[in-house]
């Protein structure tokens, strides 16, 4: 019989492998009938430095709690071992724009997997990850190499028929939206950012005087819609409950808005880090809280007894 832990994580895996599937043909179809005017060098060479960054930290965890790396058990875990990387190398890829250039998109998996590895926190006792890698990695990219740009718009259409291109977002709306209702549970989450987003358009209108048509014209294009279904969805740093997933899209897109009024640039990006940081800081905070309450009932029982009686 499948226990809830069991059927949750096959939905993780089921979820993975079709992100997986979904980003690897995206890629194949971008370098050959899109138009994406990245090097083929490129997503190979994300690819490796991803699978070896994640590789060393499954080995590294394995040797700190004396065991065997899960990823030696059968070639079927040493693929879902590879499957976060993969996903977060073509990401990288696919949403920078670096010429020909390798590092920056060798850089930007680097930092994706090694902040996956190190910058987590203990909650509900599970260490866990509070950025998202791949997002994380783009935005340290492109702080500290200014020259690095994202895929202009026309990058993921430029060789389509208009009719296609029209075709190819709602390809991605109808494959996204049936992802993260079946494995995710994401679909709030993404309703909140785009009420968000409409919100923060229509606010900067009225009191910017920024033209509504610019305002909403980034969710006409293909990388708002990448963004939406399979970026800011991250099941693994994102909340669960439906109220605080529409709260969670809502604050990436105030930030985004306040970004932009202040003419930041890559404002999808920053947001969502700075929003998905800020959690993870309440998240430490209230783990904190929590554990030194444990342990001050645990050093002083009878307190635990007055505090029960005195809140009848």
């Amino acid at each position: 019989m499948n226990t809830p832990d069991s059927w949750g994580q096959a939905r993780r895996l089921g979820g993975l492998r079709r992100f997986a599937l979904a980003i690897t043909v995206f890629t194949i179809l971008g370098h050959t009938v899109f138009g994406f005017e990245q090097s083929w060098a490129q997503p190979f060479a994300s690819l490796a430095v991803a699978y070896g960054f994640e590789l060393l930290a499954a080995w590294m965890g394995a040797e700190a709690a004396d065991r065997r790396p899960y990823f030696l058990e059968s070639w079927k875990q040493f693929f879902n071992c590879l499957l976060p990387a993969h996903i977060t190398a073509l990401a990288v890829v696919m949403l920078l724009y670096s010429s020909d250039n390798l590092l920056p998109v060798m850089f930007a998996s680097a930092v994706a997997m090694v902040s996956k590895a190190t910058l987590r926190f203990s909650a509900g006792g599970r260490v866990r990850h509070f950025l998202n890698p791949s997002n994380f990695g783009i935005t340290v990219t492109l702080l500290l190499f200014p020259w690095v740009g994202i895929a202009p718009p026309y990058h993921f259409t430029e060789n389509l028929t208009p009719a296609a291109s029209l075709i190819l977002p709602a390809v991605i709306c109808i494959s996204g939206t049936m992802v993260n209702y079946r494995f995710t549970g994401r679909l709030p989450l993404i309703l909140g950012w785009w009420a968000g987003f409409l919100a923060q358009a229509a606010l900067r209108n009225i009191f910017l005087g920024t033209p509504l048509i610019s305002a909403l014209g980034p969710m006409t294009g293909v990388a708002f819609v990448l963004f939406s279904f399979y970026m800011i969805t991250d099941p693994a740093t994102t909340p669960f409950e439906r109220h605080r997933q529409i709260g969670f899209g809502l604050a990436v897109a105030v930030v985004y808005g306040v970004l932009v009024s202040v003419h930041v640039v890559f404002g999808f990006f920053f947001a969502l880090t700075l929003v998905s940081a800020a959690r993870g800081l309440v998240l430490y905070i209230r783990g904190r809280s929590s554990t030194a309450y444990s342990s001050s009932i645990a050093a002083h029982p009878a307190r635990a007894t007055i505090q029960k009686a005195t809140s009848i």
